[in-house]
């Protein structure tokens, strides 16, 4: 499942120091009286007690082959970063890590998508005008972990206790499923992308249909008014045409930002994941010429 919580730490000059969180409980619909904020609260409260980084400073999402561009996920950075303006969104992929690549990354909206959300227009007009395309909706902050003396050393029991064979087991190519998998959820981007192309194509040519309408009514009023005026009576009174003919309503537009983004990401991860392969097979060549 897909877990979240919350980063906890405190802003030092240019930097943003995350020294702990904590996750946000598992319930389920019948759990209709829970209050997060509460919730929320009370555990900051706590770690305050115990004298524990308690500053709120963004959140935390695990993703499964980064499928993580969502407007769930644009909603919720956008209420952080609009409360807490250096807030990021932390995301995990425990998939990719499993492969023996840490994959943890940094997001923060964009201060033109943030625009966008204030104002709460995502016509297409109104993102064309921001020049918002899914290349510059969320920025990349590089991040650099540190551990404590107490938790390398740990480390480095760990590594000493473990096999040499299941370190070996990084090196294995059989690794099919995740690229079919990722394949698959960007196979199902593209359906939805031209699904959305579909509907928008069919807008445009309602527009268009409109408009030939408009322009027949109003040629139509213009030589009845001329009739009309040849007989000596008096014109036809004046027409809001707008409210006759309702112009139709433009599929939204930010639900195609973030698909096309999604399919960036998974396009970035299958390359990603095609790279780490012919590394593993370099390294795998070398390791059997060094035992030979």
């Amino acid at each position: 499942e897909v877990v979240q919580g919350v980063l906890l730490g405190l802003v030092v000059d240019d930097r943003l120091e995350i020294t702990n969180c904590f996750p946000f409980p598992q319930h389920t619909e019948d759990d209709a009286d829970f209050d997060e904020v509460q919730y929320q609260m009370e555990m900051m409260r706590s770690l305050r007690h115990v004298n524990i980084d308690h500053l709120h400073v963004g959140w935390y999402q695990s993703t499964y082959y980064g499928s993580f561009v969502t407007r769930a996920l644009l909603d919720s950075q956008f209420s952080y970063q609009h409360a807490i303006e250096e807030s990021v969104v932390l995301i995990y992929d425990p998939i990719k890590t499993a492969q023996g690549s840490l994959s943890l990354k940094a997001y923060r909206l964009t201060p033109k998508l943030m625009e966008v959300c204030k104002e709460k227009d995502f016509s297409p007009e109104a993102l064309k005008k921001a020049n918002i395309a899914y290349e510059n909706m969320f920025e990349e902050v590089p991040i650099v972990i540190k551990n404590s003396y107490l938790i390398n050393v740990m480390l480095w029991e760990l590594e000493k206790k473990s096999a040499v064979a299941d370190r070996h087991e990084l090196l294995s190519l059989a690794s099919s499923n995740h690229l079919g998998k990722s394949l698959q959820l960007l196979m199902d981007r593209v359906d939805e992308m031209s699904q959305d192309i579909v509907k928008y194509n069919t807008y445009l040519r309602n527009v268009s249909k409109q408009q030939q309408q408009k322009h027949q009514y109003q040629q139509r009023r213009q030589q009845e008014n001329i009739q009309r005026q040849s007989r000596g009576e008096a014109p036809l009174p004046e027409e809001d045409i707008n409210k006759l003919f309702k112009p139709p309503q433009p599929p939204p537009r930010m639900e195609s930002l973030l698909i096309a983004g999604q399919i960036n990401t998974y396009c970035q991860n299958i390359k990603e994941f095609n790279a780490q392969n012919l590394g593993k097979l370099f390294m795998a060549q070398a390791l059997q010429d060094y035992n030979n």
